[in-house]
């Protein structure tokens, strides 16, 4: 897939060979606004992901897993490779040490810069903030969106006049999500439920939701649903949180070693 609408979709954010820590409190904070994030532990993957994706932000954690020569001739080959030289690059560190200021600061410019994620994560986390507003990694997008229909368990029940029926979610966003039912139950558009469960992998959640359209797939009514005000902020956490392992497995899946 080309990596030619990233002014309306955004960039793609890989955090390479990241720590337990980086990945668990920086990464997914960064899901949680929004942000496009992955994880890669192997070079061959991430070239193969920047193949596909040349606009990407690749954020490398330099003081893990590999050496400091071998850091340094990775990121030299991503800036200067003719199909990955648009990659925009920084550094995670634990302590910004003189030398590692110097190679990758003053030396090979990295243009991301270098970013100290302890002890003060929240810092790290406003500076990541501040880096990719100014990449402008979200483009015009503003809310992640999963592709489900791959995935049986990507469920919604909806209760009508007492009476539960099951459907299959399509894609869901934490602005709402579009299904489909084996019998059309023949919702009808600004209906309001307030009784929704979505079932995403082991997580259940009720949600409040109004139907906002319908639309013929094939021999199959769509229905769109947006959430309403009054849906758990908790729920919205939960379903960035699915989202963002739902892409990760994508991409995971779709990339060869």
């Amino acid at each position: 897939m080309a990596d030619d609408n990233t002014e309306i979709e955004g960039k793609k954010i890989f955090f390479f060979y990241p720590s337990t820590f980086t990945q668990n409190e920086i990464v997914s904070e960064l899901a949680q606004q929004e942000y496009e994030v992955y994880v890669i532990k192997e070079e061959a993957r991430l070239m193969k992901a920047l193949l596909h994706y040349p606009a990407s932000i690749v954020f490398a954690s330099v003081e893990e897993t590999l050496q400091a020569k071998d850091w340094e001739a990775v990121i030299r080959r991503i800036m200067g490779g003719e199909k990955t030289k648009n990659v925009l690059i920084g550094v995670l560190v634990n302590s910004a040490s003189d030398d590692i200021k110097r190679l990758y600061l003053a030396g090979l410019k990295v243009p991301c810069g270098c970013v100290v994620v302890k002890p003060d994560i929240a810092r790290a986390i406003k500076q990541l903030q501040e880096i990719l507003k100014a990449a402008d990694a979200k483009g015009r997008r503003k809310f992640i969106r999963a592709d489900t229909r791959d995935d049986p368990m990507a469920a919604v029940n909806l209760s009508i006049e007492g009476k539960y029926v099951n459907g299959s979610i399509k894609d869901i966003s934490v602005v709402g999500f579009s299904c489909v039912f084996e019998n059309d139950p023949g919702l009808e558009k600004n209906s309001l439920f307030s009784d929704i469960q979505i079932k995403l992998q082991s997580s259940i959640l009720k949600v409040e939701g109004i139907i906002f359209g319908s639309r013929m797939e094939n021999d199959s009514k769509i229905y769109v649903v947006v959430f309403t005000q009054k849906t758990d902020p908790a729920a919205r956490t939960k379903i960035r949180s699915y989202i963002q392992r739902n892409l990760q497995l994508k991409m995971d899946n779709g990339l060869v070693r």
